[in-house]
This record gives structure tokens, C-alpha cells and sequence, in this order.
């Protein structure tokens, strides 16, 4: 199991040979890699993604254990940015590997709707020299409810 909370960005295909490469134990691996998405109403020039350092990762980590818990995940791996990020760039990733497919994807589901609706970051978008906070989604929240 992995968290980690970075500002540079990473590379998805590294990231993921290195966190199978070798495992015998797993019939499965689900990833999912958030990207920072251009709107064509109003152009983002960039978002600025703020954080606590360590009450972000202990937070993470402390799903990260349930989804274990919750699905016989054998492993995991989180990686989040923080700082300025363009259209187009990597935000985050979440990998899971499990014996079989379905317990693989649920857990990456219930990590991801996480780190969408709970983890401890902040967004902020900045176009046309305007910033704003980027606000939660009722469909985020309908997301994470599904979960309890």
C-alpha cells in the first residue's frame, strides 16, 4: 500500500509497471489517472491544488486500509499532486490489485469517489486572471454515499 502526495508530475505507464512488475498474486489491476480538464466555455489557464502534509496522507492512508479491509485488496497505490497544474496534466492516480477483477474495480471506485468528495485538498481554478474555489458536487456526494 502507497500514498503519495507530490508536486512534480508522474508518469502513469512508469507508475504502473513498477507497481505490478513481478506480482504473481493478482488476476487483476484497475487504474484510473485524473487529468486536469480544459472547459471550452471559459479557459482554465491553470489550478492550484493546496494541502495540509500530513493530515492529507494520514487521511488517505486511513481509506486506504478500509478499502483492504472492505475488498482483500492486495495492494494499492495512490498518487496525488498539489501546486500548479495545467490543462491537460496528470492530477492524480489510483491503482488496486485484487485476486479477481471485481474486488479490483470497487476498490479503486470507493479510493477515487474518496479522494474526489473527502481528502483533504483544496482546488482553486484560475481563468482569465479571476480565481475561484472550486466547490463540491451533488454528484460527488451521491457517489460517496453509495459506499456507506
Amino acid at each position: 500500500m502507497s500514498v503519495r502526495i507530490q508536486s512534480h508530475r508522474f508518469d502513469i505507464g512508469a507508475e504502473l509497471e513498477a507497481f505490478s512488475s513481478g506480482r504473481t498474486d493478482a488476476g487483476a489491476m484497475v487504474n484510473f489517472c485524473g487529468i486536469v480538464r480544459q472547459d471550452s466555455e471559459s479557459p482554465l489557464a491553470r489550478m492550484v491544488i493546496e494541502h495540509y502534509p500530513g493530515m492529507t496522507e494520514k487521511s488517505i492512508r486511513k481509506i486506504e486500509d478500509e478499502a483492504k479491509d472492505r475488498w482483500s485488496l492486495i495492494d494499492s497505490l495512490i498518487v496525488h499532486r498539489f501546486g500548479e497544474l495545467g490543462p491537460g496534466e496528470p492530477i492524480m492516480m489510483v491503482a488496486t490489485l485484487a485476486k479477481h477483477r471485481a474486488e479490483a474495480f470497487s476498490a479503486a471506485e470507493f479510493l477515487m469517489d474518496y479522494l474526489k468528495s473527502r481528502a483533504p485538498f483544496w482546488k482553486k481554478e484560475i481563468r482569465s486572471g479571476e480565481a475561484s474555489w472550486v466547490a463540491s458536487k451533488l454528484s460527488d456526494e451521491a457517489a460517496l454515499d453509495r459506499w456507506n
